[in-house]
């Protein structure tokens, strides 16, 4: 997925009246506090996912323009470290385990069988944000292997059968 963002000149890319939103009065606090200095941008990225759930394209467009960085730049980290969300996370979350004593016990499959009930790939929410299909590589939990996190409560040892339960359990 490629974005395209049209620079009309620096200050010309960011045009939106942030002073209604005290989350950007937060923010920019933060930045303020780190003397808006470039070698900030992970502190502040992580900032501004805590003050607004994700990083939308809007606060990294803000972000860039008071750290004075280019947009790619900002763009470019947030999208290089897993830790970062570009998209709102649903209301629920659901982290499957892919490493190896799980993945040997069939969290693939367990994965698979998520996805095609709530019809979303890992990484992505459901359109109605109710639940989030995440993936991680160990939690170091292997003797109960395969597990998942439901909305950080670990599971262990669960059915290849039916993955669902617990799942189906939490969002209703």
């Amino acid at each position: 997925m490629f974005l395209i963002i049209e620079k009309v000149s620096y200050e010309g890319y960011y045009k939106m009246d942030v002073s209604a939103d005290d989350r950007y009065r937060t923010l920019e606090k933060s930045m303020k506090k780190l003397s808006y200095e470039k070698s900030a941008l992970i502190e502040v990225l992580h900032s501004a996912q805590e003050t607004f759930g994700y990083l939308g394209i809007d606060a990294l467009k803000y972000i860039a323009k008071r750290l004075k960085l280019p947009y790619s730049k900002v763009y470019g980290v947030a999208t290089f470290y897993n830790y970062f969300r570009l998209k709102p996370k649903g209301r629920h979350n659901v982290v499957v385990c892919l490493g190896t004593a799980c993945y040997i016990k069939g969290s693939d499959k367990i994965l698979e069988k998520i996805e095609k009930r709530y019809g979303i790939k890992a990484g992505e929410t459901t359109s109605d944000e109710a639940l989030s299909l995440l993936t991680a590589r160990c939690f170091g939990s292997c003797s109960l292997a395969p597990v998942i996190v439901c909305d950080e409560q670990i599971k262990g040892k669960v059915s290849l059968e039916n993955p669902l339960c617990d799942i189906e359990e939490m969002i209703k």
